[in-house]
């Protein structure tokens, strides 16, 4: 998630004029493309969030309490975003500000809330992707590899909008290699092995990049006639293999850094507030160039040149403390868990909650949280996700709250002593 704040933070070629703001891609620069098969860490999003549910959902008493519990989480986060952003691109305007950027800035704010619809029918659907990787092992992710070469022919042959089933046959199977590695399944026996794991990924990017009509490029870039992510391909999926063979191989180093005390506590920090620093990192970016290029008229320096370079620590220094001044007013959202009522709703309710919100985080992604041409459309947009909540929204009884209170830490804990205990037994794994 850290890369995925700092992609995000440096990509944008901003300048400002006459009421107007254009916005180009840092990474569209001749040559920049390799940064992005590094950079680009959805994958490793989601198999960081397969290996996360399958611990949690193993031990879990109740499926739907389980759905229950984890989605409620992914989108209460979202109800002060959208309450802070339907009002403040009007506020904005009626304060004087050019329409322009204010509409650009709406539009930035919802549109990296696809992640979380996507993440949302992910998790309502790992009840079934657990039983299958249970009966399946390796051959739910082939399946899955088929399906999203198959979407790949028709996208491309047919109609590009057919493109978008791969949104989730792709993210699922990313999902399903952290099923296997919390099992065990990605045991490497030296990093020799891994390293090779790396290549064999790396190396089948290459090819389909090379062969096939596949960009080079693992994000979407400005004027492409494909993208890679939007919606995203098959080669995602060599991409998922080659990064977690680099990970794998990086794993001993990487852990540890982790274990030193500073970098425990600022890891936890993030990982407890992990939905709140991903919606509100977009905003921090949309502060610090509101104030650089429309209050001062500044200009993004040209990508790699060394002002570029210079500047870019400032950049993200200023960006990052809008962020921690964010997460600190409205990380308490992601708090806001109670216990009890779960065993009194159907399991059918718990998947319409799933859908409802879904449907609504797509429209706030492609529409933004402001739209002239129709305006109560993001209104409708939230309120979907608002309604998904509600089916899902625990009883808050003053039983629950001590309830939970006194259980909250326990089970943190014993869940990270279950994914350490399942880590050290892999080895390089």
């Amino acid at each position: 998630m850290l890369a995925v704040i700092s992609q995000h933070w440096l990509m944008p070629v901003l300048a400002y004029g006459d009421g107007h703001l254009s916005a180009g891609n840092a990474l569209a620069s001749p040559g920049w493309w390799i940064v992005t098969w590094l950079t680009q860490v959805m994958p490793m999003v989601f198999f960081a969030g397969g290996a996360a549910n399958f611990f949690s959902f193993r031990t879990a008493k109740s499926v739907r309490t389980w759905l229950r519990s984890r989605i409620a989480r992914l989108l209460m986060p979202v109800i002060p975003l959208a309450a802070v952003w339907l009002l403040l691109p009007h506020a904005l305007i009626a304060a004087g500000v050019p329409q322009q950027p204010v509409l650009m800035a709406g539009k930035i704010a919802g549109q990296l809330l696809w992640f979380l619809a996507v993440y949302v029918l992910v998790v309502a659907l790992t009840p079934v992707m657990f039983r299958w990787y249970r009966r399946y092992g390796w051959r739910v992710i082939g399946v899955l590899a088929v399906c999203a070469l198959v979407v790949d022919v028709l996208r491309f042959e047919v109609s590009p909008a057919i493109g978008f089933l791969n949104a989730l046959f792709v993210w699922l199977a990313a999902h399903q290699f952290g099923f296997h590695y919390a099992d065990g399944g990605l045991r490497m026996r030296s990093r020799w092995t891994s390293a090779g794991l790396a290549a064999v990924g790396f190396g089948l990017t290459a090819a389909a990049v090379f062969f096939g009509p596949y960009p080079a490029s693992m994000i979407g870039m400005p004027g492409a006639p494909v993208s890679n992510m939007s919606p995203p391909t098959a080669v995602m999926m060599t991409l998922t293999i080659g990064q977690l063979g680099l990970w794998l191989t990086l794993k001993p180093a990487m852990t540890r850094f982790a274990e030193r005390p500073l970098a425990t506590a600022f890891l936890q920090w993030c990982g407890t507030r992990f939905m709140t620093l991903y919606l509100w990192h977009m905003p921090a970016l949309v502060m610090t160039a509101g104030i650089a290029m429309v209050g001062l008229g500044f200009a993004t320096p040209t990508p790699g040149s060394p002002m570029w370079f210079a500047v870019a620590p400032l950049w993200v220094g200023v960006s990052g403390f809008f962020l921690v001044c964010f997460t600190r007013i409205f990380g308490r959202f992601e708090f806001r868990r109670r216990s009890g009522g779960a065993s009194d709703m159907s399991l059918g309710k718990v998947v319409l909650a799933a859908v409802l919100s879904a449907g609504g985080l797509l429209g706030l992604a492609a529409q933004g949280f402001i739209s002239p041409g129709n305006p109560l459309g993001p209104v409708l947009w939230v309120l979907l996700v608002l309604a998904g909540l509600l089916v899902v929204r625990e009883k808050n009884s003053p039983r629950a709250v001590v309830a939970h209170s006194s259980r909250t830490v326990p089970v943190q804990s014993a869940v990270r002593h279950e994914g350490a205990r399942v880590l050290s037994r892999q080895g390089s794994g």
